[in-house]
């Protein structure tokens, strides 16, 4: 290896030269200008003409060369060197890829030379430190008809989705979509429009409940996407009537007792018998399997039950005088207000009470037991109830996905969630009888509000405004509505908090609660749930709590 001086103008360009694409005339110009002020920097590096010629090649610096002959300069120096086994292709792509990028295109044509010249494809990786999968990737283009290929080589790439779309279709289907999309010239390409065009719908292995043998009896090849992460199984299949006859094949054989299989409806959930009650906890044996294939084409189970025979009604005995209807003492507006004050007392409480942490834990186990866990929050929030608290959730994990928090910030974390769960409105939300044990366990009922109100004492009968009276100095009158003004003008300077607004729950109701929620080997468990309807409750003595609770709230 030496130096020679030499005119620009005598040097041969190699015709195996990596790169094919021309560079821009702005990059060539700007080349140009530097070399006539500053002169080449790095010598191009050339080879003796190997039929024995007087001549020399160019090996690596073909943009350096015409950049000087543009600086119109008479001589430059090169580095003369022995010629390469291969011609010099590896060093002419290594040399490329090193100073300006070469295009997708032009990589994988360089690449393709160096397996004609015997190199594999762990080689050319190793060489270039890339990885096997990148060269794979880029062989693709291999799949691509030459027209697009030529576009591609112009800087118009499409993106890395697309591309994959584009190499999985056959040639003479690019072709056609081509010939529709094909831009004009000085124009880019619409490569969504290209890819859209060819796009199969795909049905990925990974999917699949079958195995081997029954893919095989199907005539189902899988192919796999050296576009998808490295570390997941991405084999896939277009013959979707083939995956989806499997799929249906596997569920046949492999249906429960008394199960069926059904299709899914417009909003991808399964068409169930009439009637039918879907259950979302622990079946009973007398529960049934419904099997069904879901958009992706995945196996998807689900348990319905069916309602149990009506029994009929006894009459009342002919002649037998009907007791009227006595008005309850709260009505179902009544009970609607009272459903509101308790859940924003329960989120007061929750939000400034001092609770312990251990019992913050405990809280939110029983939080997510609730009757409304789907989550249909109570909290008034806008948005769903994952976004409300994704944000929380966010600070208690680092960039890498490790948890790291202080005390502090988990406690606002969970505090958050229990807010965004418990609910004791009337409603959908309303998470049962798990947040009345969570009020009386953080002590919501010191945040319920004044209810001595005229719109909450309207909601009252002539008896329980009378018994509201008994702990005042207000006298029942002889019209409701004057005891009721009475009491609203004495509430203004005193709490009044109905008794069946209290938080404890029921002692009976919290019991048949905990009989249905026990652990237990027994499949007939109860409801799924274990969830009591506060619809009929009335007052409640705060004092009539039970053994069970009092271990529940401690």
């Amino acid at each position: 290896m030496h130096i020679i001086k030499i005119d620009p103008r005598a040097l041969k360009d190699n015709p195996d030269d990596a790169r094919k694409s021309k560079s821009t005339p702005q990059g060539d110009a700007l080349l140009a200008a530097t070399i006539k002020a500053v002169g080449i920097i790095q010598p191009p590096v050339v080879s003796p003409e190997a039929d024995g010629g007087n001549g020399f090649v160019i090996q690596a610096g073909h943009r350096r060369t015409r950049g000087a002959i543009a600086a119109e300069l008479e001589e430059i120096e090169v580095i003369v060197t022995d010629s390469a086994e291969d011609g010099g292709a590896m060093r002419s792509m290594v040399e490329n890829i090193a100073r300006e990028p070469l295009n997708p295109v032009d990589q994988w044509r360089a690449i393709e030379r160096l397996v004609a010249l015997g190199w594999t494809e762990e080689g050319i990786a190793a060489a270039l430190s890339l990885s096997v999968r990148q060269i794979k990737k880029l062989r693709l283009l291999a799949n691509v008809l030459p027209a697009m290929l030529d576009q591609m080589a112009k800087g118009d790439m499409p993106d890395e989705r697309q591309l994959r779309t584009i190499a999985a279709a056959s040639i003479a289907e690019q072709k056609e979509v081509w010939k529709a999309h094909k831009p004009k010239k000085n124009e880019t390409t619409t490569w969504w429009s290209v890819a859209n065009g060819l796009s199969k719908t795909r049905m990925y292995a990974r999917d699949a409940s079958f195995d081997d043998e029954l893919a095989q009896a199907y005539g189902i090849a899988w192919v796999e996407d050296l576009f998808a992460p490295a570390d997941e199984d991405s084999r896939y299949t277009t013959d979707v009537e083939a995956f989806l006859g499997a799929q249906q094949e596997w569920m046949t054989n492999n249906l429960p007792k008394n199960g069926l299989i059904t299709e899914s409806n417009n909003w991808g959930q399964p068409e169930l018998p009439k009637k039918a009650e879907r259950v979302y906890g622990k079946p009973k044996k007398s529960d049934h399997t419904a099997m069904y294939l879901d958009r992706e084409g995945k196996v998807q189970s689900v348990v319905y039950r069916m309602p149990e025979p009506k029994t009929s009604k006894g009459k009342p005995g002919e002649g037998g005088a009907v007791a009227p209807a006595q008005r309850p003492d709260v009505t179902q507006k009544g009970q609607d207000m009272i459903g509101d004050f308790r859940t924003d007392a329960l989120h007061e409480a929750l939000g400034r009470a001092p609770i312990e942490d251990d019992t913050l834990m405990a809280l939110l186990v029983i939080a997510f037991a609730g009757q409304n866990v789907r989550v249909d929050t109570g909290s008034g929030n806008t948005g769903s109830f994952r976004s409300q608290i994704a944000p929380h959730a966010a600070t208690l994990v680092d960039e890498t996905g490790n948890l790291t928090f202080d005390q502090d910030t988990l406690r606002v974390a969970v505090r958050s969630v229990l807010i965004e769960v418990l609910s004791c409105r009337r409603n959908m939300s309303n998470s049962g009888i798990v947040s009345r044990i969570a009020g009386t366990v953080v002590g919501a009922d010191s945040f319920l509000p004044n209810m001595g109100t005229e719109d909450f004492l309207l909601c009252l009968s002539r008896q329980a405004l009378e018994a509201a009276c008994a702990k005042t100095s207000v006298l029942p009158r002889n019209k409701v509505r004057d005891t009721r003004a009475a009491l609203v003008e004495h509430f203004q300077e005193e709490r009044f908090v109905h008794s069946s607004a209290l938080f404890a729950p029921d002692a009976n109701k919290l019991a048949d609660w905990k009989a249905h929620n026990e652990l237990s080997d027994n499949e007939d468990g109860g409801d799924d749930d274990g969830s009591v309807d506060e619809a009929d409750e009335g007052d409640i003595d705060p004092d009539a709590v039970s053994e069970g609770f009092r271990e529940a709230a401690e």
